[in-house]
């Protein structure tokens, strides 16, 4: 299935959404976050409002084309000299393996090579997060090192995009 999506930049209102992400630990579960207390959405716009004002990072929605549904996020953090830092999850469950990590993935790529003249992104991964590790193989991660249960990946500007 290809799903049609587009990203646009976080605001303060999707916190009304993300907060229920934050408290289900299914998306969680391959990631170093781990919930000591229920999010509340007031407590997830406090901590937006403080991550939208960082001028190194770039952090956008991924949002479905026909619906402008938000379904999940996606980043470039600690962007400094020419490189940078990438996060990616869908929250909304219901669009898992639809293939728009993957298509999200090449448009904030895109972005940073090309707008923000990046030359070297980098990620960690949980060696059990097959469907996390096979987008960005795809997408041109490789990985360099693995500490413990992540492995690090990364991608350098010198790869071309041939994909839509």
């Amino acid at each position: 299935m290809n799903t049609q999506i587009y990203l646009r930049p976080l605001t303060l209102k999707d916190a009304d959404v993300s907060y229920k992400w934050r408290n289900d630990p299914e998306v969680w579960s391959y990631t170093k976050f781990v919930l000591k207390d229920p999010i509340t959405a007031e407590v997830e716009k406090q901590w937006l409002l403080n991550k939208l004002n960082l001028t190194n990072e770039k952090r956008f929605a991924i949002c479905i084309k026909n619906t402008n549904e938000y379904i999940g996020n996606i980043q470039l953090l600690d962007i400094r000299n020419d490189s940078a830092e990438f996060h990616l999850f869908i929250g909304e469950k219901r669009y898992w393996g639809k293939g728009i990590g993957y298509n999200a993935s090449l448009m904030l790529l895109k972005y940073a090579f090309y707008n923000l003249n990046l030359k070297h992104i980098f990620l960690e991964v949980h060696s059990d997060n097959l469907a996390a590790y096979s987008i960005y193989k795809k997408v041109g991660f490789q990985p360099v090192s693995q500490q413990e249960d992540f492995i690090k990946m990364v991608i350098n500007s010198s790869v071309l995009f041939t994909a839509n």
